[in-house]
């Protein structure tokens, strides 16, 4: 009896521990990457020179849009985030001018966090329990000064096919409503109704109409916004797009589909998947003109060991 007594316990103290090591598997169950358990690239290897053609011989106008919006004191950020700028003027500091042909200027130093307006994220800037990208460790990249891995810098340049999804078609909405969750049947749905075919490479934009709160209820933008599902960021990251992207400040839901898992998006696809996401793209001229596909660009400033980045990607068609 005292040996039964003794593995019963012994049981039930053993029913914990495995619950826990199988969590622990779970966690760790999205990395490697299927690009390989070096890779750094993320979803960007389906970039390719064919990609770009491809996406130049969507060009039959010659019109492009710039998807940046203006960033400013006033850009709605998430706090503590903001912006300042001041102006030097050159020489003596009141305008002074240089040699004979009486050469003035202005220099501008800007004080502003790059998590502010139009932005990109990288894959250092948000994980999984101190995870990133292919499961590297925050300890292995975080420095004060810059990280060691994965700083935006590092992203490739992009030339590549995108695709808009007017979701304010979709609900028959100018404005969808916060906290509105689109997923894969939703997606489909749009990509259909725009008679594309999300494919290998591709950069998807959604227009939800939620920028135009941006000046109305800058707040009101920040703190909540329609946005993907995260069974929609399982399926777009399935189809092997590079980024995705949106007319709000976080791309995803809010409030939450689950409140008790925040930005769970961002997890899916920057930690997990390794696609980029991008922020408060001005969707409004791509949307207004009916715009489903296009060439997109994108050079990013390459300021070293930034996690992400104020961006203005380009539109042509």
């Amino acid at each position: 009896m005292r040996m039964m007594v003794i593995l019963l316990v012994g049981a039930a103290l053993a029913v914990p521990a495995l619950a826990q090591d199988a969590q622990k598997q779970g966690e760790k169950s999205w990395y490697p990457s299927k690009y390989g358990a070096e890779d750094t690239k993320g979803a960007m290897n389906n970039l390719s020179p064919e990609g770009t053609v491809n996406a130049a011989k969507l060009v039959k106008t010659g019109k492009t849009y710039a998807l940046g919006v203006v960033t400013g004191p006033k850009t709605p950020a998430y706090p503590p985030r903001s912006y300042s700028a001041t102006i030097l003027q050159t020489n003596d500091g009141q305008g002074g001018s240089m040699g004979a042909n009486k050469v003035t200027a202005h220099d501008d130093i800007i004080y502003s966090w790059v998590g502010i307006g139009t932005q990109i994220d990288g894959f250092a800037h948000l994980g999984i329990d101190h995870h990133y990208y292919n499961g590297v460790k925050g300890s292995e990249l975080y420095q004060p000064a810059g990280v060691t891995k994965y700083g935006t810098e590092t992203i490739l340049p992009t030339a590549t096919r995108g695709v808009l999804l007017d979701m304010t078609k979709h609900y028959g909405k100018s404005v969808l409503d916060p906290g509105t969750a689109f997923n894969q049947a939703e997606i489909e749905a749009a990509a259909k109704a725009a008679g594309v075919t999300i494919g290998k490479g591709d950069v998807v934009l959604f227009h939800t109409g939620w920028m135009s709160k941006s000046t109305t209820d800058p707040q009101g933008y920040i703190a909540q916004q329609p946005g993907l599902g995260v069974q929609g960021a399982e399926y777009l990251a399935s189809l092997d797009v590079v980024m995705v992207g949106a007319d709000t400040a976080a791309l995803e839901a809010i409030p939450f589909e689950d409140p008790t898992k925040p930005f769970i998006v961002h997890q899916t696809l920057l930690a997990k998947h390794g696609v980029h996401i991008l922020e408060s793209i001005n969707t409004a001229e791509l949307a207004k003109d009916g715009a489903t596909e296009f060439m997109f660009v994108l050079g990013q400033p390459r300021f070293k060991g930034a996690v992400q980045m104020v961006i203005n990607p380009v539109a042509i068609r």
